[in-house]
C-alpha cells in the first residue's frame, strides 16, 4: 500500500496520519498528474512516533461522493464540538477540481461526505488551521494539474495560464471557515508571500514561489506557511504575524527527495516538532507511488527551522 501527503494532527493524545492513497493506474505521467489515481482514503494512528501503527482502514470512497468524478488527492481533517471534519479535494463530473467535506464523530472514520463540494472552492491541497480564538482557516491552492492557473479573483478563467516570469507569483488561498466548518465564511483571499526586501515573490523564481501543498502552523506566537515549490522540489516556509498574513520567505524546510512531489504536514507531538513527508524510495523511484515519512523538526533561537536533508 502506497500513501502520500500526510496531514498529522494529535487528537485525544494519539497522533493521526491522514494521507492519500497511491494506487497503480497503468496511465502514463504527465505535468497534469492524470497517473495520480486515488479513489479513497485510510487513516493511520500512533501513541508513540516510533511505536506500533493502527490502520483504520479505508475511511471514505470516492464511490460514496455523489458530486465526484475522479482523483482524490491530498486531505487534511479539523476538529471543532466534538466533530472531525476531512476535506478533499476532488475532480467533479466535469473534470474541474473542488473542494469537499465529509464528517464522523471518530478521528478515525468513518467519514460521512456532504452531497456538494464547498461552495466557492476550487483547485486543491487543503489545510485548515485553529487559530488560538477557536476560528479555522483553510489554506488551498495547486499549479498545473491543481488547475489553480485557471482562477484570478476566485472566478474562472477561459484560457487560464501562469503569469511572466517578472510578474507577481499566483497566490495560496486562505478563507475563514463557517462555524458548522461545512463552507466559507467570506471569499478566499490571496495569502502574499514577500521576500526579504518586502518585494512580492515573482511567477519566475521557481525555487521560493509557491506550487502547492499549503499547511500552516504556531510556533512562538509567530504564524509558519509552508508549502512545495513543485517542479523545483523544495519544501520552503515564510512567517507572518496573522493567519491571512502577509509572509516573508525564511527559507528552505527540505531539500528534494527521491521522487517529483514534495508535500508535508508540521505537528507537536510529546514536546516535540515533527516533519511528516513522503518519498518515493519504496517504489523504486515511481513518482506516483510514495511512502510517508517522519523526521524531527528543530528550530533555531531565532524562530528560523533548520533544513532537512531529503535525501537522506
Amino acid at each position: 500500500m502506497y500513501t502520500a501527503d500526510p496531514a498529522a494532527h494529535v487528537f485525544n493524545g494519539r497522533l493521526y496520519i491522514y494521507p492519500s492513497h497511491d494506487i497503480e493506474s497503468g496511465i502514463p505521467e504527465n505535468d497534469l498528474g492524470d497517473h495520480f489515481d486515488m479513489r479513497d482514503y485510510h487513516v493511520f494512528s500512533m501513541n508513540d512516533v516510533d511505536g506500533e501503527v493502527t490502520d483504520h482502514g479505508k475511511v471514505l470512497d470516492i464511490k460514496d461522493v455523489p458530486w465526484a468524478g475522479r482523483q482524490m488527492w491530498d486531505t487534511d481533517v479539523a476538529c471543532k464540538n466534538g466533530k472531525y471534519f476531512l476535506y478533499f479535494p476532488a475532480k467533479d463530473k466535469t473534470d474541474i477540481f473542488r473542494i469537499g467535506v465529509a464528517v464522523s464523530e471518530k478521528p478515525e472514520g468513518p467519514f460521512i461526505p456532504e452531497n456538494h463540494p464547498i461552495t466557492g472552492s476550487y483547485s486543491i491541497d487543503p489545510c485548515v488551521f485553529e487559530n488560538e480564538d477557536g476560528t479555522h482557516f483553510m489554506y488551498f491552492g495547486g499549479l498545473w494539474g491543481g488547475q489553480l492557473q485557471r482562477y484570478r479573483n476566485n472566478k474562472a478563467l477561459e484560457c487560464g495560464s501562469e503569469p511572466a516570469d517578472e510578474e507577481p507569483a499566483l497566490s495560496p488561498k486562505v478563507v475563514q471557515m463557517r462555524e458548522d466548518m461545512l463552507g466559507f465564511e467570506e471569499e478566499p483571499r490571496d495569502l502574499i508571500i514577500k521576500d526579504e526586501n518586502d518585494e512580492l515573490l515573482k511567477a519566475g523564481d521557481h525555487d521560493r514561489r509557491f506550487f502547492e501543498a499549503s499547511w500552516m502552523h504556531r510556533y512562538n506566537d509567530t504564524y509558519y506557511f509552508s508549502y512545495s515549490t513543485g517542479n523545483t522540489h523544495k519544501l520552503c516556509y515564510a512567517t507572518g504575524k496573522s493567519p491571512y498574513g502577509p509572509f516573508t520567505y525564511r527559507g528552505i524546510i527540505l531539500t528534494p527527495v527521491v521522487g517529483w512531489t514534495t508535500h508535508h504536514s508540521i505537528c507537536e507531538f510529546k514536546g516535540k516538532w515533527y516533519l511528516f513527508f513522503h518519498d518515493s524510495v519504496p517504489s523504486g523511484g515511481k513518482t506516483w507511488l510514495r511512502s510517508m515519512k517522519v523526521t524531527e523538526l528543530e528550530y533555531r533561537s531565532d524562530g528560523s527551522i533548520m533544513t532537512i536533508d531529503g535525501s537522506r
